[in-house]
């Protein structure tokens, strides 16, 4: 696939995932960390992570072009990463910004059998993206911008966010449809410190399509709801604490804010979506703007999609798999129902393989089995006062009002 020809840009943070198999290691965590001790591990997997390579490659198996634009060092890693890249197709490194003697982002995954997983995590490169590496020539011929992981991008953040803001009006301005995705940063580091509110506040004006979890939202917009239900509950996985009034007053916050499109992914629970009711805000999300025969369709909704039922061999990536879906039905012009549809079954297909790209068929795979009568999960978060809508093909939604 020639870079030259993408329909779609992803750009944002990328980084190398360096994955030992501690199968055999034994013992502790504690124990292995001791100094001085040598722990003997397995062959280490070598994988790409991050919005680039997670929603770009899943964007690419579903056979939308597809222009990748990571910030990498000209070092070991970051050659590894463009390697990475080309295996998945010649041409889908050709957008990657290298930048002279800078380090490449790196991340060092230890998973014992048994334990939660601990990152050593180098954000390198990422923390120097600026709005003026992307250049318009690298937008020529595109319809939409995604821009994924702001947070772990240290000059998104810096100075109230004037870089994101620069670099998404840059993208709206070149007359491109916009979307943005989140990452949730520690809250004791300096991203989680920022001031998420007014971030938002200044760069929602330039953004179509606003895509984060409800954790990372709830973090960012309601920070001290978010701290207390993680005191109470010991854990900072807070999607079961989630439901339909809450989903709804946090997109509405986002919709004033200047978005027209906001989907809120609930992991096992489903994806959410709510549209502005203003046909003129809708008319001005640019080449991807749904047509005059779905716009309708697409206004002043809430909709929220149930998973399709899979065997889980993995989590990794299944977010940003489903934005991919997503993003895909935006721009082939689907109805707002299938969209969902393709959102959820896309990261369904994700969560079948172990790792964040390879369960991600062709789309139209992903079609045929929703279409097939693919079932659904049942378990979704409390929707008080929904009602259950048919979205053809043997698939429900559930709708607000």
């Amino acid at each position: 696939m020639s870079a030259g020809k993408a329909d779609i840009v992803v750009a944002g943070h990328i980084c190398l995932d360096i994955i030992p198999d501690m199968q055999q290691s034994g013992g502790s965590v504690e124990g292995m960390l001791t100094p001085g001790k040598l722990t003997q591990v397995g062959p280490a997997l070598v994988a790409t992570g991050g919005a680039v390579s997670n929603t770009g490659l899943a964007l690419h198996r579903l056979g939308f072009p597809v222009r990748l634009m990571g910030k990498i060092g000209n070092d070991g890693f970051g050659k590894t990463i463009v390697e990475v890249l080309e295996s998945y197709g010649n041409g889908l490194a050709d957008g990657m910004i290298v930048a002279e003697g800078e380090h490449s982002s790196y991340s060092i995954v230890i998973s014992p059998p048994g334990v939660d997983r601990i990152f050593l995590h180098a954000t390198g490169a990422n923390d120097t993206f600026r709005a003026a590496d992307v250049r318009p020539e690298m937008l020529a011929g595109a319809r939409l911008f995604h821009f994924g992981y702001p947070p772990l991008m240290r000059r998104m953040y810096e100075r109230g966010g004037e870089e994101l803001e620069r670099l998404l009006s840059g993208a709206k301005s070149a007359g491109l449809t916009v979307s943005l995705d989140l990452a949730r940063p520690d809250p004791g580091s300096p991203a989680g410190r920022a001031d998420w509110r007014s971030i938002l506040a200044r760069t929602l004006p330039h953004v179509d399509v606003f895509l984060p979890s409800y954790e990372e939202i709830l973090f960012m917009l309601r920070p001290d709801r978010y701290q207390a239900l993680a005191r109470e509950y010991g854990s900072e996985a807070l999607l079961r604490y989630a439901d339909g009034e809450e989903l709804s007053r946090l997109a509405g916050e986002l919709l004033g804010m200047g978005a027209a499109v906001v989907a809120l992914k609930l992991g096992e629970y489903g994806l959410y979506v709510r549209t502005t009711d203003d046909p003129a805000r809708l008319s001005a999300m640019g080449p991807c703007a749904p047509q005059s025969t779905a716009a309708a369709g697409w206004t002043g909704r809430e909709l929220l999609a149930p998973c399709f039922r899979v065997g889980t061999a993995g989590t990794t990536g299944a977010g940003d798999c489903t934005i991919a879906g997503f993003l895909g039905g935006l721009a082939q012009g689907l109805a707002l129902e299938q969209t969902l549809l393709c959102a959820v079954g896309t990261g369904a297909c994700n969560v079948e393989r172990a790792d964040a790209v390879s369960g991600v068929p062709a789309w139209s795979e992903v079609r045929r089995r929703i279409a097939a009568g693919w079932p659904q999960r049942e378990r979704t978060v409390p929707l008080p006062g929904w009602r259950r809508i048919d979205a053809g093909d043997g698939a429900c939604l559930y709708e607000k009002g």
